[in-house]
């Protein structure tokens, strides 16, 4: 008799949107479709909806620590998703708790700004994110625009320039252990939606095509979060990352069935059971 699968445990680290289509409440949402039971700190609050942000709040980075310690002293993690931190202190106080606890996988999604155009991190705290969160990562997921201030340098504009983005990010990263850089492609122009997966040895292509709604809030903070569920599941990267695409697919194409809000409405998390 086969011993009943292990369900993993998938943490977020991120801020809360109040309409459920980004952060610790989409993370949940995406983990929870993906069989894996998400847990959540919370690392920064904002007032928004599905058309902007209307404001921030910190959450001081001493509570942030208190509430990693707390959940890791009791509750096995297989894989952490750090999402919207904010600021540098947030910063600086996350990547010290990884450091302490050393979970299995890291899936770094450097969150800087919402859909609607604002701006959920201090530009002072990019530097603290490439010096003590990149290192970190097991897998660091930025679209172009983010690739692009991560690398002090303009947004990329095709797959040939991609490469070479995805190349310079994964030597920020750490030189031991398994390493990956996912560089998302939807900021590019046309009907492919094409990702690199490299991990200093292989670029790996994730085709896709381009689907036409406005209800794409949230697509990087489901994608990282879905990648954190599946980690621990599968035996490779590769193929974490290809499920994690297909689901955020038909989470998007599935969108157009809720009702949430006037602006940038949320992908269908749970379009396979609604």
């Amino acid at each position: 008799m086969n011993a009943p699968r292990r369900i993993p445990n998938a943490l977020s680290i991120a801020g809360v949107d109040p309409s459920g289509g980004a952060g610790v409440l989409a993370d949940v949402k995406a983990m929870s479709a993906l069989g894996a039971y998400g847990c959540a700190v919370i690392a920064a609050l904002t007032a928004q909806n599905t058309r902007g942000v209307s404001g921030i709040a910190p959450v001081p980075p001493a509570f942030v620590g208190e509430q990693i310690d707390t959940l890791f002293a009791d509750v096995r993690i297989d894989a952490v998703k750090i999402g919207m931190v904010g600021q540098e202190p947030v910063i600086r106080v996350v990547a010290e708790k990884l450091a302490r606890w050393t979970p299995p996988h890291v899936v770094v999604d450097p969150v800087m700004v919402a859909k609607s155009g604002d701006h959920l991190l201090e530009r002072s705290a990019v530097g603290a994110m490439r010096e003590s969160l990149l290192p970190q990562a097991t897998l660091l997921t930025p679209n172009l625009p983010e690739a692009g201030v991560l690398l002090e340098e303009r947004p990329v504009e095709t797959v040939k320039e991609m490469r070479r983005v995805a190349e310079r990010l994964r030597n920020r990263m750490a030189h031991s252990g398994h390493r990956w850089v996912l560089v998302k492609g939807g900021h590019l122009p046309g009907s492919e939606t094409i990702d690199l997966l490299h991990d200093g040895d292989r670029m790996i292509e994730l085709p896709g095509h381009r689907i036409d709604t406005v209800n794409t809030h949230g697509t990087g903070c489901t994608l990282s979060a879905a990648l954190a569920a599946l980690l621990p599941q599968v035996d490779e990267v590769p193929e974490a990352a290809r499920r994690a695409k297909a689901y955020l697919t038909e989470a998007i194409r599935h969108a157009e069935r809720l009702q949430v809000g006037e602006g940038h409405g949320p992908v269908h998390h749970f379009h396979g059971w609604w």
